[in-house]
């Protein structure tokens, strides 16, 4: 990281894994699962700038560190910085009653095995060393996690060229057990699939990420943490060389802060007053996924997935097992008008307003229209939606699909119209910031989290 913020070399997913965006003008997006939406829950909605503050009036609580958001990426922090300094007086603040209520709770589960991402970016080399200490995490907490496996399937030979792209990839990224399989062998894996040609990823697997949260949380506690949720981040302001943060309760007096604010990432920024003109944006995106009903759920045993269009950081339609049995079809990928908007009448002025204003988001709805139409038709029309997933799976049949839950991507968009495909961190000597944490932030949480616990504690010299 820089002492500003760090954009990485950028690679290909999700949570999560929502597709394009969508156009402006009547668009109605998660992750990381990955699928529906990358991690952290958010803080306060307002922003503004950071001053330094006048001498402290009236008790305040005092801590080392002070994390914004409860999602799974500040609970992951939270325990690495823990684990490395037990004397550490730690606070993590989350507005909503419950951790991991949106990225993270709205994930559609993937372990991911590292298939799609830039090699040598942040989301390659931290998903594997992520994904071995989420499946070691869970294996000491009894939290179940099957390996399921993951098809890539190119289903024509006009997608065998992003096909052989997509397998260099994935063996630059050392992805374990991978394999390149034709129609028999994608008949053996996955008997009702369609495709001429698939990589065959193993080691991907599925797991609850609300409960891994939750045990994250219990870690954090039991090592002198404290967590408290319904207490809403307001301002972050100097105070001498500490920080005073503002909440709905009360303030904080913190050494200093680090902000996991996911949905809210760039109006936490603002609040610090470490914002630029040039820093990306947080523009949310919708993804609405069906579930298969229970007669259908056979035609899938594990995660059902297309070759992904290198443009984008999303993966387009596919089909996953859930760890509860469930099976999942999506998610599609459109504006949300809201940023904890999961319904399609969800909408916030303001929030709406800031995307369609942001020259970033105009940029990339001028560019991609077509396919932003393309993603709202199958938004509102299930016809398209199933036709769209029949392509995979031919034996769905329409009324075999329910309208399910919904994940919002916080997705970083540049004032160029780039979307910012890796992890982003960056900061100062007082505050780091997550700047953007798509899919797989969830599987490779703990690596993540050791990385900022290594920064904050050389950059803070705490």
């Amino acid at each position: 990281m820089t002492s500003e913020t760090t954009s990485v070399e950028t690679g290909a997913t999700a949570a999560a894994d929502v597709s394009p965006p969508a156009a402006p003008g009547g668009d109605p997006a998660a992750g990381s699962a990955d699928s529906a939406a990358p991690s952290g829950s958010p803080a306060a909605p307002s922003a503004g700038r950071a001053a330094d503050a006048g001498p402290a009036t009236g008790a305040a609580e005092r801590t080392d560190i002070v994390i914004v958001g409860g999602g799974i990426l500040g609970l992951a922090t939270a325990l690495r910085l823990l684990e490395a300094r037990p004397d550490l007086r730690l606070l993590i603040l989350e507005k909503e009653a419950t951790l991991a209520s949106h990225q993270t709770g709205h994930n559609s589960g993937v372990v991911h095995a590292g298939l799609y991402y830039q090699p040598g970016s942040l989301k390659a080399r931290l998903c594997r060393e992520g994904k071995e200490a989420l499946e070691r995490f869970c294996e000491t907490h009894s939290i179940p996690v099957e390996r399921t496996g993951k098809l890539v399937v190119a289903l024509d030979e006009s997608e065998l060229e992003r096909f052989a792209a997509l397998r260099e990839r994935a063996t630059a990224n050392g992805v374990d057990g991978l394999e390149e399989v034709g129609p028999e062998r994608i008949r053996e894996i996955e008997p009702h699939a369609a495709g001429i040609r698939a990589l065959w990823s193993p080691g991907t697997g599925i797991v609850d990420f609300r409960r891994v949260a939750a045990a994250y949380a219990d870690e954090v506690r039991a090592r002198g943490g404290v967590i408290e949720t319904s207490r809403e981040v307001t301002s972050i302001t100097r105070l001498g060389d500490e920080m005073r943060v503002g909440t709905t309760l009360g303030d904080v007096v913190a050494r200093r802060v680090i902000a996991c604010a996911g949905l809210w990432a760039d109006r936490v920024a603002a609040m610090t007053g470490e914002d630029t003109a040039d820093a990306p944006r947080i523009v949310p995106f919708r993804g609405d996924y069906y579930t298969l009903t229970a007669d259908a759920r056979p035609l899938v045993r594990g995660l059902i997935y297309p070759v992904p269009d290198p443009r984008f950081p999303f993966l387009g339609i596919h089909l996953t097992k859930r760890i509860d049995g469930n099976v999942l079809a999506g998610p599609n990928a459109v504006l949300a008008f809201k940023r904890e908007g999961y319904r399609r009448t969800d909408v916030s002025v303001r929030d709406l307003a800031g995307a369609l204003a942001y020259p970033g988001f105009l940029r990339l709805a001028t560019k991609y229209w077509r396919t932003g139409l393309a993603e709202q038709w199958r938004d509102w029309s299930k016809r398209a939606f199933v036709a769209e997933v029949q392509r995979y799976v031919p034996g769905l049949r329409s009324e075999q699909l329910v309208f399910g839950p919904s994940g919002v991507r916080a997705q970083a968009l540049g004032r160029d119209g780039a979307m910012v495909d890796d992890f982003l961190l960056g900061g100062s000597d007082r505050v780091l910031h997550v700047r953007n944490a798509p899919s797989p932030a969830a599987t490779s949480s703990l690596a993540v989290g050791r990385v900022l616990a290594e920064e904050a504690l050389g950059r803070f010299g705490l």
